[in-house]
């Protein structure tokens, strides 16, 4: 995502990534809620999808383009069938058509890296009992995947995970590909981008470090409208109570401004990253004094305030202060440094604030958890729109660089989801942790198309 990602926030794209991944969950009385909805939906619901922060123009260079890490290849324990507790079938709004698999782009061509370890790490997720939430995103029917999570895992039928060829000999056997479809042609949609930033801070306010990355408030309400409205399944608010009264939490510019704050994680050099770093959902923390120097901690989404998106780089260019065009994240952090006094301001045009949780980094070459609560691979993972695509399915994409016409075109799996990411052939494509990952999510914005890969013997994709 490029200035990115309220994606999962607001977890990413070239529509400064979309409101993330909510998976904080509150259910509230039945009057309260119904008192108060319509004016909290105005205030924080439902959040659609922020207005673009324009991505900085160029193709990626060739250090931009380097080698995703290796990830380990550790096998799942894959439970029995009769072991599978089956919930309710959730809806797809999807379209799905049967192809060969020499219909797939560029399929011959991919090189298969990491793909081996994050099938079997995908299995892991695809056996987990789906609950039946309707506050959650659909998932993909564990039933229809353990035969072949079972082959996956069993000596006798997995193939070598060094040798591509075998691996796509093993997925070609067990799986069918399925386009998804617009009509009678082939769903176009688009890709964006996202990242994990690496920024620098400490646990204290002090010195440069004057930034503060919050916690959930205790105080904060997550409403379930589902609960009470069938037809609102999967939407929340957020709020407070007031006296007898749940009113919407405070903005941006109210937190700045009162005494009663958060609790403060870490506190960030610089006021721009620690704003991406919430567009973006999560990131890591280089602690450069205090206690933890010289440690690398992971700040991961738990909630935010309800508030809408704003892009400051729509107000940046409204003001008359950079052209809408060259509101990249460079030039935004640029002209923070030269308008020191006006930083503020410029924040509080955005009244959206995330709320995070701390995590210890046990693996470097592990993104954040998506959705679908297992760690993003780089180059591996997109976040999609569940409704068409159910989250732990493989998923064949084929799409362009950024800002390039290079084909890209390569097998990814489904493990996150974003509130901008909707629709047929949407995704949001993670590149990883640091600069040049964010490089590359911040210019992407091209057309794709995109195959779900399903057990051969099941039938058209299905959710849970």
């Amino acid at each position: 995502m490029t200035l990115l990602a309220y994606q999962s926030t607001l977890n990413g794209s070239n529509e400064a990534r979309e409101e993330v991944r909510e998976l904080k969950r509150m259910r509230f009385g039945r009057m309260l809620i119904a008192s108060t909805v319509l004016l909290l939906l105005v205030l924080a619901g439902c959040v659609s999808a922020p207005p673009s922060d324009v991505p900085a123009p160029g193709a990626p260079s060739a250090a931009e383009v380097a080698a995703e890490p290796t990830v380990p290849i550790e096998a799942p324990k894959i439970p029995a069938l009769s072991a599978i507790k089956d919930s309710a079938p959730r809806p797809l709004s999807g379209q799905y058509l049967t192809v060969g698999w020499s219909d797939l782009p560029g399929w011959q061509s991919d090189d298969m890296r990491n793909v081996w370890a994050v099938f079997l790490r995908n299995c892991g997720g695809l056996m987990r009992p789906t609950g039946g939430s309707l506050t959650t995103p659909a998932r993909a029917t564990p039933k229809v995947w353990q035969s072949v999570c079972a082959a996956a895992t069993d000596a006798s039928t997995a193939p070598n995970p060094q040798d591509p060829a075998s691996i796509k000999r093993f997925l070609q056997t067990y799986l069918q590909p399925w386009r998804i479809q617009s009509g009678a042609k082939a769903a176009v949609g688009t890709a964006t981008g996202y990242y994990e930033p690496i920024v620098k801070g400490s646990r204290t306010q002090s010195g440069l470090n004057q930034w503060p990355l919050y916690t959930v408030p205790v105080d904060l309400l997550t409403i379930d409208l589902g609960a009470i409205y069938p037809e609102l399944a999967g939407k929340r608010v957020r709020g407070k109570v007031v006296g007898d009264r749940v009113v919407p939490y405070e903005s941006r510019a109210e937190l700045s401004k009162s005494n009663r704050q958060p609790p403060a994680i870490v506190y960030v050099s610089d006021p721009v990253d620690n704003f991406f770093l919430q567009v973006q959902g999560s990131g890591r923390v280089l602690l450069t004094d205090g206690s933890g120097a010289g440690t690398t901690i992971r700040l991961a989404y738990a909630n935010h305030n309800g508030h809408p998106y704003v892009s400051i780089g729509r107000w940046l260019a409204d003001q008359g202060q950079l052209a809408l065009t060259q509101t990249s994240m460079q030039n935004i952090r640029a002209w923070a440094q030269r308008n020191p006094g006006r930083v503020q301001e410029m924040l509080n045009a955005n009244p959206a604030v995330v709320f995070f949780q701390e995590e210890t980094i046990i693996d470097p070459s592990q993104g954040p958890k998506g959705a679908y609560s297992i760690p993003l691979v780089a180059r591996r993972s997109i976040a999609v729109d569940p409704m068409f695509v159910p989250l732990g399915a493989p998923v064949f994409l084929s799409t362009t660089m950024p800002a390039s016409n290079e084909p890209l075109n390569r097998l990814v799996f489904a493990q996150d989801t974003g509130t901008a990411i909707r629709g047929a052939a949407r995704a949001d494509f993670y590149w990883g942790s640091g600069d040049a990952a964010g490089a590359l999510a911040g210019r992407m914005k091209q057309k794709t198309k995109m195959w779900v890969l399903w057990p051969k013997t099941a039938g058209a994709p299905s959710a849970r």
